[in-house]
């Protein structure tokens, strides 16, 4: 038996299920027998599927956060390496998830046009990464790196939408690819004045 805890175990097992199948696809019993969890024990964690999805996504976002703490905090490198690092980062995890892309992606594709607690989640975790990256782009543009009149939070949405179409692209040829070519026209693009 593991020694993580049991909504632990459901939750890590939750999202990668969600990533490869999506939301609908997602079986609870599939899931409690991956994870050798009885059906009361998730219903004890977890009131619902749509509670149970909701909450892998807080625990994905965890990890993003995580992300941005190592690589943007990192002030050996300056702003706009700290923010390729990040994505260079994250092209590491799909890699090794086998190239299948964005968690908050996929179920905003599968999810939006059917549930308004779904669309609006993904869409705040959106907005609060693009957040984050837009704080060192502003460094970048107070070093002189980016134009004066660049406006940090509109490249960073840009950057954040850039990286989510890539990513789709880079899921459905399994290829990383459209990821280093979006990143390499990007950088490109902001670091020329």
């Amino acid at each position: 038996m593991s020694a993580k805890p049991t909504k632990e175990r459901l939750l890590e097992a939750g999202m990668a299920m969600l990533l490869e199948r999506g939301y609908h696809d997602l079986g609870i019993q599939a899931l409690l027998e991956q994870t050798k969890v009885p059906k009361g024990s998730f219903y004890h964690h977890f009131k619902t599927k749509e509670e149970f999805g909701l909450a892998c996504i807080d625990l994905y976002m965890q990890e993003v956060h995580g992300a941005l703490d190592l690589c943007l905090g990192d002030e050996t490198q300056p702003p706009l390496q700290r923010v390729r690092t990040f994505f260079g980062a994250v092209a590491e995890k799909y890699r090794g998830d086998g190239y299948l892309g964005c968690l908050l992606g996929g179920l905003g594709q599968e999810l939006s046009g059917v549930s308004e607690v779904f669309r609006a989640r993904v869409e705040k975790c959106f907005s609060a990464i693009a957040e984050r990256i837009s704080g060192t782009l502003e460094e970048a543009r107070a070093r002189g790196d980016l134009a004066t009149d660049t406006d940090p939070r509109e490249l960073a949405e840009l950057l954040v939408n850039c990286w989510e179409g890539a990513a789709l692209r880079c899921r459905l040829a399994r290829d990383p690819a459209p990821l280093t070519a979006m990143l390499d026209f990007y950088f490109r693009a902001a670091g020329s004045r």
